[in-house]
């Protein structure tokens, strides 16, 4: 935990929300149709940096800048190093109940991860998640958009990433 909070501060990451940050959760969410998208730093606690919610007045829950670093799908894509795509989160029996799944109804996921690679920490994830479940043939779509959320995330954190592999 030491050498992940000392890198955040080296990067001069803050663990708070930014306007950029929320414009690239909100154009992922936009373009892929998902109702949440996030750009989630890894700290002491999650921290959504960038954050988009549905409209207030559309009946779905509301996610704050925080959860338990236990909580949810990105945990997992952090300690993997590498993305994870569940179009549908009730076929898969390992992710089909934790907090997020039952708090918010979440039936599909698609993460990935930044790698600092001067540490080889994964610091920050992008991801997206919604009640609906998603087929597996517009899975590639999805997880393409958080590939192009993550490298928008990288140019604004300035986060040094390995070379992508060939």
């Amino acid at each position: 935990m030491a050498t992940r909070l000392s890198r955040f501060a080296e990067l001069g990451i803050t663990m708070e929300g930014q306007d950029v940050l929320d414009d690239i959760a909100t154009d992922m969410a936009s373009r892929s149709g998902f109702l949440y998208a996030m750009v989630n730093a890894f700290g002491r606690v999650q921290t959504f940096l960038g954050l988009h919610n549905p409209p207030q007045e559309s009946g779905y829950p509301i996610v704050g800048r925080t959860m338990s670093r236990a909580h949810g799908f990105c945990p997992e894509v952090i300690q993997r190093q590498r993305g994870l795509p569940l179009p549908n989160v009730a076929a898969s029996p390992r992710f089909q109940s934790n907090e997020v799944v039952d708090a918010i109804g979440i039936q599909s996921y698609f993460g990935s991860p930044i790698i600092d690679e001067v540490t080889g920490l994964a610091l920050v994830t992008s991801c997206l998640i919604d009640p609906e479940p998603r087929t597996l043939r517009d899975a590639t779509r999805i997880q393409g958009i958080v590939r192009d959320g993550v490298r928008a995330v990288v140019d604004v954190l300035k986060i040094p990433t390995p070379p992508p592999a060939s």
